[in-house]
C-alpha cells in the first residue's frame, strides 16, 4: 500500500512540474456574491505565482464593480497584492463604472478599465486566451 502511494505521489508531481508551457487566460467575474469575489482573487492569485511565464488577465462587470471598488471589496487585499504582478491585468468595464457612478480613483490602485467588458473577453478569445467563468 505505502509503495502504490508513493508511485501515485511521484506521477501527481511529475504532472504538476510537467505543465510548464505558458497559457494565456481570462477570468471572467461578474457576480455581486462576496464569495465569488474572494475565490476568483485567490484563483487570480495561485495561477499567476504558480506559472510566472503566462499572463492572466480579469475582467470585472456588471454586479461584481464592488470587487475592485476600494472601499466596499472582500478581496481588495487580495487583488492589492497581484495586480502589481507583471502577468496580471485586473481591468474594469468602463460602461460597468458609468452605471455605478465611479471613477478611476474609487478602485483599488493597479486595477485598470476597458471600454467594454465582453467585448475585452470575445478579443481574448479571439487571440488565444482559454476562458474561465468564476460563479459559484
Amino acid at each position: 500500500m505505502k509503495n502504490l502511494v508513493l508511485i501515485l505521489t511521484l506521477m501527481m508531481s511529475g504532472l504538476v512540474l510537467g505543465q510548464t508551457e505558458p497559457i494565456k487566460l481570462v477570468f471572467d467575474v461578474t457576480s455581486d456574491d462576496p464569495d465569488v469575489h474572494r475565490m476568483a482573487a485567490k484563483h487570480l492569485q495561485l495561477m499567476a505565482e504558480a506559472y510566472p511565464q503566462s499572463e492572466f488577465e480579469m475582467v470585472i462587470y456588471s454586479g461584481a464593480y464592488k470587487m475592485v471598488d476600494k472601499k466596499a471589496s472582500v478581496a481588495g487585499e487580495m487583488l492589492s497584492a497581484v495586480v502589481n504582478k507583471d502577468n496580471v491585468d485586473v481591468v474594469i468595464c468602463e460602461q460597468t463604472m458609468k452605471r455605478h457612478k465611479m471613477t478611476i480613483g474609487d478602485l483599488i490602485p493597479g486595477v485598470g478599465s476597458v471600454p467594454d467588458g465582453i467585448y475585452e473577453i470575445v478579443m481574448k478569445q479571439k487571440d488565444g486566451w482559454g476562458y474561465i467563468k468564476e460563479a459559484k
